[in-house]
């Protein structure tokens, strides 16, 4: 794979240097809400524009179907992207029309561009071959160099991530460098002992992720909404919490591999619950309270770790020397549900070893915390890129970069 630092030796000044990064940050109308995304792919983009590249930067953001949609537009992500860069960022209003084609043949050299959503065209996303082809030719007409930076997609078979690549002198951007630096550490060269930590809604998400790590984890601490599908295979009634029956026979699986293989599996001990789902805009009281994780009453759901299970999973990552984290122990928008998501941060911080926040909601949860960035090995963009990685499967994206 093909370094940006490479591509930087060879020369780029005056060539079009085409970016896909993953802007895809939450929105609340048009004020970011998180821009995490944006800053991680910043130094790419600088390093482009200061050795004289005419850089245009594209992304997608959320799910419009195929056509313009105000409401994703990434007009905002291309201001703020001007704001960390410090300079003026030219936005065009289309992805291969007139705006685009304008827009970029108006740089010169050291100049930004952003286009707008690629999912506002169906070929971006379109499954038939051709199709999908077609939309990266026009593309291509735009761009002399292909630089690929956003971690965020490349486990999809898209026309910016997968087919753009194969019609461009092409390079890897050093988040994406950096993305699987990160990965291999946590698949290849593992230092020990490695303690994996999973939360999230539905334990359907985590099952292939769940399935490659009991060959490589010492320990496996699971919270969050998935929890309550392991807490009833175990036989423990679950209220009404968030359970997925039909997951029972492959979690009893995963337990009884777990323990062939003598890799510990954690589970909350207690858990918080409610009678309802919280108010997460209005913030209203959520009337927590905490019960034993094998005693939950009918009637209550569980929305986060109790305190000994916190107490707990702080003492089963003191040791490791590698830790990978994925999706929240609770409803940690809510101030009532959020200590769990807490703790699981605060031990990672406290601990000494390489430690891995696996994106998504994870890595969101640390901004909305308070918690200091840089005091993570490393905060991935692509959650679920990061999990198909762990898998073991191959990613669209990275092996387009494959020379």
């Amino acid at each position: 794979m093909k370094t940006i630092d490479e591509l930087l030796a060879e020369g780029v000044a005056g060539k079009r240097v085409f970016v896909r990064a993953d802007l895809n940050v939450p929105l609340d109308g048009t004020t970011i809400t998180d821009d995490g995304r944006i800053r991680a792919v910043r130094p790419t983009v600088a390093r482009l524009a200061a050795a004289g590249a005419r850089v245009i930067v594209a992304s997608h953001l959320g799910r419009p179907k195929g056509a313009p949609d105000p409401a994703f537009s990434l007009a905002p992500a291309a201001a703020r992207l001007g704001e960390l860069l410090g300079t003026e960022v030219a936005f065009a209003t289309d992805t291969v029309g007139e705006s685009a084609r304008a827009t970029v043949a108006a740089l010169t050299d050291g100049q930004v561009a952003v286009i707008e959503n690629l999912r506002f065209n169906a070929g971006e996303t379109s499954k038939d071959d051709a199709e999908r082809g077609a939309f990266a030719d026009r593309l291509a007409e735009l761009a002399d160099v292909y630089v690929g930076d956003g971690f965020g997609a490349v486990h999809r078979k898209h026309a910016s991530v997968f087919d753009l690549p194969a019609r461009l002198p092409h390079a890897a951007g050093d988040l994406i460098a950096t993305e699987v630096g990160v990965l291999k550490k946590l698949t290849e060269d593992v230092t020990r002992p490695y303690v994996v930590v999973l939360g999230g809604s539905k334990v359907s998400d985590k099952l292939g992720v769940i399935d490659h790590l009991l060959e490589k984890a010492d320990r496996i601490l699971i919270g969050g909404g998935m929890a309550y599908t392991f807490l009833k295979a175990q036989g423990h009634e679950v209220g009404s919490s968030l359970l997925q029956e039909d997951q029972i026979p492959a979690v009893l699986g995963y337990l009884e591999r777990a323990k062939e293989r003598g890799v510990e599996f954690v589970l909350p001990v207690d858990v918080v619950v409610s009678e309802q789902f919280p108010d997460l805009k209005a913030k209203t009281p959520g009337h927590p309270a905490t019960v034993a994780a094998d005693a939950i009453p009918a009637g209550v759901m569980g929305l986060d770790n109790g305190p000994e299970t916190n107490k707990l999973y702080a003492s089963k990552l003191a040791d490791a020397a590698t830790v990978f984290w994925n999706g929240p122990m609770g409803v940690f928008e809510h101030p009532d549900y959020a200590e769990g998501t807490r703790a699981v941060a605060q031990a990672l911080i406290d601990s000494d070893a390489f430690t891995v926040v696996g994106g998504g909601d994870s890595a969101a949860a640390v901004r909305i915390l308070g918690f200091d960035e840089n005091a993570f090995g490393h905060i991935s963009t692509g959650g679920g890129a990061s999990l198909e990685y762990l898998e073991g499967k191959t990613l669209p994206g990275l092996a387009a970069l494959e020379d």
